[in-house]
């Protein structure tokens, strides 16, 4: 895992992933993109969006073109704009959006199951072209254990909930620093 980045280095990234909505929404300029420090390290990075506490819509990337605020941008305006299970973001929702930004870690494998930290690790699935993600807040959010978040990784994959235990399945485990803030109305 990189060095945990700073209160203003995840200030900046929030407020990269914020302004890249807006400029994409025509509602301000395109953001400056920070490079120095951790955020020029090339990380992958999940941007999730919500409303009034529902997801609105979340997209990430583990292998980043580019460095970690650039991703964080891009993944933002994916978020918005892109998720298949939601409709493009429109402008009058972007004043009670709350940004939340999951910095990757590198993925590796999970050799033991009984290894797996609820609120540390976040999962990885993957058999043939099924693949599953679940960032680590997520299992904390819901209360799950171990099992239970193997489960429900599985089941986004579009897998049977135990193929966790097939040998044909790749289990990763990753390390995600996770920050956001509220809803407001300026980039």
């Amino acid at each position: 895992m990189s060095s945990p980045l700073s209160p203003l280095e995840r200030a900046a990234l929030l407020g990269v992933a914020r302004a890249a909505i807006w400029h994409r929404l025509g509602l301000g300029a395109a953001p400056e993109v920070p490079e120095t420090g951790a955020l020029g390290d090339r990380r992958g990075a999940f941007v999730t969006l919500r409303r009034g506490g529902e997801l609105r819509g979340c997209i990430g990337r583990f292998d980043p073109e580019g460095s970690l605020a650039r991703t964080v941008a891009d993944m933002a305006v994916a978020a918005a704009f892109e998720d298949p299970r939601f409709p493009p973001l429109r402008p009058e929702e972007i004043h009670d959006l709350e940004l939340h930004v999951s910095a990757l870690g590198p993925r590796r494998p999970l050799p033991d199951p009984a290894r797996l930290r609820i609120g540390e690790h976040g999962l990885a699935v993957r058999q043939g072209w099924h693949r599953g993600v679940l960032l680590p807040v997520v299992a904390v959010e819901r209360g799950w254990d171990a099992p239970t978040f193997l489960k429900h990784a599985c089941l986004k994959a579009g897998l049977r909930p135990d193929a966790w235990l097939d040998p044909s399945t790749t289990v990763e485990v990753f390390d995600a620093e996770e920050f956001g803030e509220p809803a407001r109305e300026n980039p």
